[in-house]
């Protein structure tokens, strides 16, 4: 190699040291934070050397869905967590979360290891070992295997577009903020390179990246791309790459079928043949490096803001929940509605449920983001009924059990 290009290389590699804003992280969240997440110590093979840490609703809604979300460099899951509301949407919803958390013993800035072989490919490493959280999840709290998602932020999108790769099986869909298409680095040089200048590549060599990273022949997991255009940290034009690398999978065509302003910001669109949105892309106009943050469609904010948690009028997490679909139901504590029904109208409280809510355990103290305060979400009114107005009356035990306003 040249001495120009190792030249270039080795100012590259001093943006890399600050490329995710490392310090700028670590400062973004105060330290003895509670938080909701709970650690599995054992939850068996661990070849990554990663935490496990998640959320489970009480009571869990039968055949709930599960939601593996990947922090960016420098954060915790539980500061992530915090920062982009996601336990508090499971809460609401009624899904399960899992938040693996990288160590400083295996990356000096806590990144998830998306360029490393040994660490991005099926059964190895990392990967492997967030395989096997999911696994342990599935297992325990008896989640539909059909309903599994994954999504992360940065060096975690990254890895989120390797779980997607290297087990398509799992997964129902994914969603990648400000991160990078699979397989376009396998060391810190093409890592940066792609991070940086992030170089056009034909549709069908990104696609061949997936289909080589195992053994499925599909059907393929649906993606959602979120991408600030002002990002400095990781370029945007790796949006781009990854919605071409999953629209060649999909056999879909490089224009989109549809585009349209959500929230004040272009949303490009992909369905298959049935007419369901396989692709999305969102491009939040000069937002810099990190997680959108906004009220949600519910008149609800998820999430804090703080260091790469942006307010930007867009809930990221909200519209990925929703694209996941999930999003569909809201979950209602058991104890909480049969308490309040009971009051506002015994005959209705007798088809309430009787299972009472518990109490969720609370982690090692962790990490937050500096500013704000996640919200609790809105139930839709139910319809209203000739005759007994069962509908009028579960709003107002709603509305009492400040649930609905």
């Amino acid at each position: 190699m040249s001495l120009a290009k190792n030249v270039e290389f080795l100012r590259g590699l001093s943006k890399l040291n600050g490329f995710q804003g490392f310090e700028a992280y670590g400062r973004g969240f105060a330290p003895a934070v509670h938080s909701p997440l709970v650690e599995t110590a054992d939850f068996g093979a661990n070849p990554g050397a990663l935490k496990m840490f998640s959320f489970v609703p009480e009571p869990l809604p039968r055949g709930a869905g599960l939601v593996v979300v990947l922090h960016g460099c420098g954060q915790t899951a539980a500061g992530y967590d915090l920062g982009a509301g996601w336990s508090t949407l499971a809460k609401h919803y009624g899904f399960a979360l899992l938040m693996p958390e990288q160590q400083g013993s295996n990356n000096a800035n806590t990144c998830f290891n998306w360029f490393s072989p040994e660490d991005t490919a099926r059964g190895s490493g990392e990967a492997a070992s967030i395989r096997q959280m999911i696994a342990r999840m599935v297992s325990d709290h008896r989640l539909d295997p059909r309903r599994i998602y994954v999504t992360g932020l940065s060096a975690g999108g990254a890895m989120a577009s390797v779980m997607l790769a290297t087990y398509p099986e799992v997964f129902a869909a994914g969603a990648i903020v400000a991160g990078l298409p699979f397989g376009i680095a396998t060391n810190l040089r093409e890592a940066l390179s792609g991070m940086l200048q992030s170089p056009s590549r034909p549709a069908e060599e990104l696609g061949d990246l997936v289909r080589q990273a195992s053994g499925h022949k599909g059907p393929w997991p649906k993606v959602s791309v979120w991408h600030g255009s002002a990002d400095r940290t990781v370029n945007p034009a790796n949006a781009d790459e990854i919605v071409k690398q999953w629209l060649d999978v999909h056999g879909l065509p490089l224009a989109p079928m549809s585009v349209a302003d959500v929230d004040g910001y272009p949303r490009e669109v992909w369905w298959n043949a049935e007419g369901e949105t396989i692709v999305e892309s969102y491009t939040i106009t000069d937002m810099a490096h990190g997680t959108p943050l906004g009220v949600a469609d519910n008149d609800k904010r998820y999430g804090e803001g703080g260091a790469f948690l942006i307010e930007a009028g867009i809930s990221s997490s909200y519209h990925i929940a929703n694209f996941f679909g999930l999003t569909e139901r809201v979950h209602l504590p058991g104890e909480v509605v049969k308490e309040t029904v009971k009051e506002a109208a015994k005959p209705v409280s007798k088809t309430m449920s009787k299972e009472p809510a518990k109490t969720i355990p609370l982690a090692a103290r962790q990490s937050k983001p500096s500013h704000g305060n996640p919200s609790q979400g809105k139930p839709s009114r139910a319809p209203k009924r000739r005759g007994v107005d069962v509908g009028s009356v579960i709003t107002r035990a709603l509305t009492a059990a400040g649930l609905m306003k």
